[in-house]
């Protein structure tokens, strides 16, 4: 499922003028059905049972309330705990990505696109890199904007944004965002940036929460895949 092959040359198009592609990491750069965020998430789990001396329900409980109030675990527990952020960062992304075949398709893909490719996330700078290593495609991206970066502050903030068009110079009329939770795109979209938002592929696993999951696609949203590499290779410039 792909606006992109749908119709080829207005996908080209409509991508004709974009010199900044920026994409989300996690289920956005890898396959939204891959096992690295659950990894990722009962780490999180793991952290505050440690940290309260709760049980797994307790802490799992406490751990969702604070993602769906203040965007991440992480700043609920800076905010109400004083969490030092990068200890529960560092812990949390302490994961096996041998998981993570290299996706050269991907990487072609990414390689292709003309003008500068960077990594926005809600996740850490080491993460980033360490899971774009494994998929053979950090060497094709210029930086990493991560939360630390965005003063904790995550996306789907829209100030959170501006301090990534500052921070890199990006024109967002001349960007494009690529993002796994639909509600993340509103703010690029606003800005001007062209939006595509990547779902997990029929019958896959999907690691959204159930709010983040959207049956209608918003207007926010220009295009919809469930195949990444094949969207990129399909409005790569002829």
């Amino acid at each position: 499922m792909t606006r992109a092959t749908q119709d080829g040359e207005a996908a080209r198009a409509a991508f004709a003028h974009v010199d900044t592609w920026v994409f989300d990491l996690d289920n956005t750069l890898y396959p939204p059905g891959c096992d690295l965020w659950p990894k990722i998430d009962a780490r999180m789990t793991v952290f505050i049972c440690a940290l309260f001396g709760v049980d797994g329900l307790s802490a799992r409980a406490l751990q969702k309330h604070y993602y769906r109030r203040y965007g991440t675990t992480l700043r609920g527990l800076v905010e109400e705990h004083g969490v030092p952020a990068e200890e529960f960062l560092s812990f949390v992304h302490d994961i096996d990505r041998s998981s993570l075949p290299p996706d050269h398709s991907l990487a072609s893909a990414i390689a292709a696109l003309p003008g500068r490719r960077l990594i926005l996330t809600n996740g850490s700078r080491r993460h980033a890199l360490a899971t774009a290593k494994q998929l053979g495609v950090d060497h094709l991206f210029e930086d990493v904007f991560d939360i630390i970066a965005a003063g904790l502050l995550p996306k789907p903030h829209a100030e959170t944004y501006e301090k990534f068009f500052d921070a890199h110079g990006v024109d967002p009329a001349r960007a494009a965002m690529f993002e796994d939770i639909v509600h993340n795109l509103e703010a690029p979209h606003a800005r001007g940036m062209k939006t595509v938002l990547v779902v997990p592929r029929h019958g896959a696993d999907d690691h959204r929460e159930e709010w983040e999951r959207h049956e209608a696609i918003p207007t926010h949203v220009d295009f919809v895949t469930d195949d990444l590499a094949a969207f990129l290779e399909a409005i790569a410039p002829r």
